[in-house]
């Protein structure tokens, strides 16, 4: 009997943890990023990789040793800890942070956080994307590349990181100039060049320094596609040699596209040396792998990071500033690299931002004066305004065509649905009636395709190309309203026309001319028109602007969009409508394949502009801080247009404006000349930024010693007394003296007078009103706020320290008053 019930008790154990198996195994696996205790090996014995004057050298036996260490301690962990089988490794982060990234189910995470040594456990949230013109808008050939000795050697000896989408290799804007080479010593730079498909040894030509990719995470989070998904430095998306080219392309490079000249491409800052680190694919990105790339390229030593990604939503779990992402940055910032974040493009709705952290610089976007503007030019005389990247139709005008309606044109006899998507949009060839619409201008309608992000500006290029229309017209719904239209090149000639009002202009002239039966079928098309030249650029456009897509503040503190004190985003820079480097495989956009060069907008194209003018920034002040670098930027920046108004910001209404806020622009449009020579930065390091986190009201003290490393030992007393070029109060209750501590990074002493404009419902006292600074000097301002009247809403105001040497040092602030007592 006793062998029967051991029989039956074995058979209930094995049928348990059968079921347990099959529930672990039925579990949909995600990525973990997992931080342990323990220095990484660029901070043991709190050696910074560049303090004391010298760099920290992975490759030496100590830091071999230590790097073993603690990939075992990550091993070890996993294999006590979680099921043999239930989990791939993907990488262990080791140089900067002390953790891993794991491929295993929820059920085995949860076991990682209880596990001895584990301080955090976070789930991937998966990562997005986010010049001719835009140096000359800026000011820089004869401001900061003056500075500078020319584009000849503007920003020789930096380095400048790109984690992105790769390189193309081959573009014009990253060969290396041999007339031209480089003088400059980069030996505080130790990258790698990874080969691989499409990406020979010799893409690494000293222009492009080094390339790395990281793919681990994507090959978890996703199927791949061996076409585009490559594994290697190649970039087949086209994001990422735009980012790189911005910042750092190489000067005078010609931009042609469809055998059209559009000038001539530079980046900010085009002597800078290119550092790749390829981390998002094109099926997907993952925090797992930009988080790798992130402690590679601190380690090799990049001067400047961009990032032009981001997370796809803030973090679940834990507050903004101590996401995994957000700390990596923290620590490359502590390692004496500038950080610049893309600020998101999800405006122009309000706490929006996807850059959280004062240790980073989150750019925003903006339009600048040039403009594409393509018409049609109607049979009466009328021209309506679109928007067009594409040649005339031929003649340029001199020459009118027959004018279709895509509707009024349907092949009868087809078995296709008769639905607005087939009959008005111009995707299917087969929908209509050849004869109609060859060598005529057609006009397609945005309808529900186009609303739904079905339909595409591809699809009627094809179509217009294979049906022989001699060009087309993409017109305004009113039943969908106006819409937003970006210059794409066509080889078709076209506009797009994204006004209702101006497409009810085109309609009333069509019908008139139009001649119908009593079923409404067309039986003469008798409205002619031309398509005029779209691809010659205006410049009288008022500018800059903030644009609609760009990311807005308030920041906030966590998944409920509790706001933060800290202004976010930090700056505004030209980000519509760049003209940049381009890889013809194009993968994630068909439009533009075979093309060599794109014109984008987002704020992925603002941060590159940002890092660019740091690198300047860093090349003539070598031994200045990241936090002194964005100062300069941030103090020196404009909130004036160029006719001398305030700088507008486009709102939810298509074309609607409203004055900017420090929620839209941050500081303001920056200014590179005058960032170049601030007078006075301020500056905040490491240890401030613990303190910073250690301020915040509610904060778990023991998520901060879990995600930082560090205890609080000390407060700042108020968030708000973190000493950056803002200030930022989420809810003043009766009155706070907050204090900023300048240096004075000019060549001789100057005196300045302090004065104050304060947000609606607050008085300012600033202590002292002047004070004279000696070269290296510092001095503290104290800025006591005050309630008069509570509005419980942010409003805006302004420091103004005015040098007597010319130098204008601002300080916006962005206060709640919430009581007055």
């Amino acid at each position: 009997m006793a062998n029967g019930v051991d029989a039956l008790a074995a058979s209930r154990y094995a049928v348990l943890l059968a079921m347990s198996f099959m529930a672990s195994f039925a579990e949909e696996r995600s990525i973990y990023l997992v931080l342990m205790e323990g220095k990484a090996v660029a901070f043991q014995g709190d050696i910074l990789p560049r303090q004391r004057g010298r760099r920290f050298d992975p490759t030496s036996e100590v830091s071999k040793v230590h790097a073993k260490k603690l990939e075992d301690s990550h091993n070890q962990v996993l294999q006590s800890t979680l099921e043999t089988g239930s989990y791939n490794k993907l990488y262990s982060f080791k140089h900067v942070l002390n953790g891993f990234a794991v491929h295993t189910s929820p059920s085995q995470a949860k076991k990682l956080k209880h596990a001895p040594g584990v301080k955090l456990v976070e789930r991937d949230r998966r990562t997005k994307l986010m010049t001719t013109y835009s140096p000359e808008f800026l000011g820089l050939p004869e401001g900061a590349w003056k500075q500078d000795g020319g584009d000849r050697n503007a920003g020789e000896g930096i380095v400048i990181g790109f984690i992105d989408t790769g390189i193309n290799p081959l573009h014009p804007s990253f060969s290396y100039d041999s007339v031209n080479p480089y003088t400059s010593n980069v030996s505080h730079f130790s990258g790698a060049c990874e080969t691989g498909p499409q990406f020979p040894p010799f893409a690494c030509n000293g222009k492009i320094v080094s390339a790395r990719f990281f793919i681990d995470g994507a090959q978890k989070a996703a199927f791949l596609n061996a076409t585009v998904d490559i594994p290697s430095p190649m970039d087949a998306v086209g994001h990422g040699s735009h980012v790189a080219s911005t910042a750092a392309g190489n000067a005078g490079v010609p931009v042609v596209v469809n055998g059209f000249y559009y000038g001539r491409a530079s980046g900010m800052a085009p002597r800078a040396r290119i550092a790749v680190y390829k981390a998002v694919y094109p099926t997907v990105g993952t925090l797992a792998d930009v988080v790798a790339a992130i402690d590679q390229a601190i380690v090799d030593g990049v001067d400047i990071l961009t990032l032009s990604i981001g997370p796809d939503e803030p973090p679940q779990d834990t507050v903004a500033f101590l996401s995994i992402l957000d700390i990596s940055m923290l620590f490359a910032q502590r390692a004496g690299i500038f950080v610049v974040q893309a600020a998101g493009n999800e405006g122009p709705g309000p706490s929006t931002i996807l850059s959280y952290s004062p240790w980073t610089v989150g750019a925003a976007a903006s339009r600048t004066n040039r403009r594409y503007t393509g018409s049609l030019l109607l049979g009466n005389g009328q021209n309506v305004s679109g928007v067009g990247l594409s040649a005339p139709t031929l003649g340029n005008g001199s020459l009118l065509y027959k004018l279709v309606l895509a509707k009024d044109a349907v092949n009868l006899n087809g078995t296709f649905p008769r639905t607005p998507q087939y009959v008005e949009e111009c995707q299917c060839p087969e929908v209509l009636d050849p004869n109609a619409v060859r060598g005529s201008i057609v006009i397609c309608t945005f309808s529900a395709g186009f609303y739904n992000e079905t339909s595409t500006l591809t699809a009627i290029i094809e179509t217009a190309r294979t049906l022989g229309f001699m060009g087309f017209v993409l017109v305004a719904n009113p039943s969908y309203g106006d819409f937003i239209a970006q210059p794409i090149p066509s080889s078709v000639s076209g506009t797009l026309i994204p006004k209702v009002a101006d497409a009810k202009i085109i309609s009333q002239y069509y019908e008139q001319q139009t001649y119908r039966d009593a079923g409404g079928f067309v039986r003469q098309f008798n409205a002619r028109a031309a398509i005029a030249d779209g691809r010659v650029a205006s410049f009288d456009a008022q500018a800059p602007m903030v644009s609609r897509f760009s990311s807005r503040g308030p920041d906030f503190i966590d998944i409920n969009r509790n706001p933060a004190d800290v202004l976010k985003p930090d700056i505004l820079a030209p980000g519509q409508e760049i003209w940049a480097a381009w890889s013809p495989m194009s993968a994630l956009d068909p439009i533009l394949s075979g093309y060599n060069f794109a014109l984008l907008s987002g704020t992925s194209m603002a941060a590159p502009h940002v890092a660019g003018i740091a690198a300047l920034i860093k090349q003539k002040y070598p031994s200045w801080t990241p936090s002194m670098i964005a100062s300069a930027i941030s103090t020196t920046a404009t909130k004036f247009d160029k006719n001398g108004g305030r700088i507008m910001a486009e709102g939810f209404d298509v074309g609607s404006l409203y004055p900017s806020t420090y929620f839209d622009l941050g500081a303001g449009f920056v200014n590179p000349s005058h960032a170049m020579d601030p007078g006075l930065v301020l500056s905040s390091e490491f240890e401030d930024y613990i303190s910073f986190l250690c301020s915040m009201p509610n904060i778990d003290r023991f998520a901060i010693r879990a995600a930082t490393g560090v205890w609080c030992s000390k407060s700042l007393g108020h968030p708000a007394n973190l000493n950056i070029p803002s200030v930022t109060i989420s809810a003043l209750r009766r009155s706070l003296t907050v204090r900023r501590s300048f240096k004075n990074v000019a060549a001789k002493p100057e005196t300045y007078k302090s004065l104050a404009i304060p947000p609606n419902g607050t008085t300012i006292n600033l202590h002292p009103p002047w004070f004279t600074i000696a070269p290296d000097g510092t001095q503290d301002l104290d800025i006591e706020i005050n309630v008069t009247r509570s509005t419980n809403e942010f409003s805006f105001g302004e420091i103004i320290l005015r040098g007597s040497l010319n130098h204008i040092v601002s300080i916006p602030l962005s206060i709640r008053p919430v009581s007055i007592v």
